[in-house]
């Protein structure tokens, strides 16, 4: 399949960011290759490999993820990446690939269901072909990779003022999060479909799409149950997050979990880190020592292991 060619004056914005996801094999395949090129090599974090040229940075890291960022990205990948090491031509292609990610739908995703601190964020986002092609040239994709506060929150801002786009949010404070979780009979799936059914309502309300993609998170049709709405197809798949409306609204959910969590922080005098690791049981235990036991639940997800274990 032949390229188009691009007019200098006219077409669009060249890409300046890639992300792909390589095997092990393919990885190893590319580091040899820019070695023997003689790319500059470089220290990066957590990666496998990290080269610099000419207008282009290209990072591997440990996870299988590819970061190619700079003004001559879209050269690398076309020339480089698909042309010897992947052998598939996708720069360019999404749009033949992945013709229902460019239609107008919702995407549905949330955020703090494994972290003890904060509340858990349902978030549906509404989008078109216009705000899609946006947040790609933006690199908004693959959203769960982030791991940087500040990124989620730049990316959050894109999202929110793209034109056109809507965006809604069901959550609760912890203390009313920890009542509604013995109510619907200490079940997390069914609390969550019940925030995503919430939002996702109230998102449609505002702009009608015929369909949505949810992010699967039980077998069972658990938010479809509760979603009465005329025209309206609800899908859901794991790995969804790989359409880019639903990459924005795990961005939004996770950009406003941040913010609640920073909020919960300065109340509880100390940084509660997310998670569910031996430093939030260590900030568990400080929370208990300065402001007694029943004070955990104004922090924290009393479900959790981790709240019998710092109580015990």
């Amino acid at each position: 399949m032949a390229r188009k060619a691009k007019s200098s004056d006219e077409g669009p914005k060249k890409k300046s960011l890639y992300t792909i996801k390589l095997t092990d094999e393919q990885m190893e395949k590319l580091d040899a290759l820019l070695q023997a090129r003689g790319w500059f090599d470089h220290e990066v974090d957590h990666s496998r490999f990290a080269f610099k040229w000419d207008k282009v940075n290209v990072v591997g890291y440990k996870s299988g993820k590819l970061v190619v960022q700079g003004k001559k990205t879209e050269d690398f990948v076309q020339d480089i990446l698909e042309a010897e090491i992947t052998y598939e031509p996708l720069m360019g292609y999404e749009e033949f690939h992945n013709p229902d990610w460019f239609e107008p739908h919702a995407g549905l995703d949330e955020s703090g269901k494994g972290d003890f601190f904060g509340p858990l964020i349902a978030c549906t986002v509404i989008a078109d072909e216009s705000a899609v092609r946006t947040w790609m040239d933006a690199g908004i994709k693959d959203s769960k990779r982030v791991t940087s506060d500040r990124a989620i929150k730049m990316m959050a801002r894109t999202i929110r003022e793209t034109k056109g786009v809507v965006i809604k949010y069901a959550w609760a404070g912890m203390p009313k999060y920890n009542e509604l979780y013995v109510k619907f009979g200490k079940n997390l799936n069914k609390l969550l479909a019940w925030f995503h059914a919430r939002a996702l309502t109230e998102a449609l309300e505002q702009k009608h799409v015929p369909w949505g993609l949810l992010d699967q998170f039980s077998k069972q049709p658990l938010v479809q149950r509760q979603v009465k709405v005329k025209g309206f197809d609800l899908r859901m798949r794991t790995k969804a997050e790989e359409d880019p409306v639903v990459a924005a609204a795990s961005i939004m959910a996770r950009a406003e979990y941040v913010r609640q969590l920073e909020k919960l922080s300065k109340e509880a005098g100390l940084t509660l880190p997310k998670g569910a690791s031996e430093a939030v049981k260590d900030a568990a235990r400080e929370i208990i020592s300065s402001h007694g036991p029943a004070a955990l639940s104004r922090f924290a997800k009393t479900h959790f292991k981790t709240a019998g274990q710092v109580l015990g």
